[in-house]
């Protein structure tokens, strides 16, 4: 399951999955996608590991920018997806 989590000021939406789990480890795959003329660019990072299994267009600096958010951000991410994503009234 993918779940939204915030939308930035440049168009770029970072949504997650749900609480994974391998080798009996539990990880989250947070996503970033911008639309650009002809496409998109995106990216995907794995938490706690803070990887970056791929990015498709993001400048390092984007990639330092998201990873900063993520270290700000990665207790909430885990919390929304263990819980079935941000629960909007």
């Amino acid at each position: 399951m993918i779940y939204g989590y915030i939308t930035l000021a440049d168009e770029t939406e970072i949504v997650h999955t749900e609480l994974l789990e391998r080798n009996g480890e539990k990880y989250v795959e947070v996503h970033f996608e911008r639309p650009v003329f002809g496409g998109f660019k995106s990216a995907r990072c794995e938490l706690p590991s803070y990887k970056w299994l791929f990015n498709d267009g993001f400048s390092d600096e984007e990639i330092a920018f998201f990873t900063e958010l993520l270290h700000h951000n990665a207790h909430t991410i885990f919390e929304f997806a263990a819980n079935g994503g941000s629960q909007v009234a």
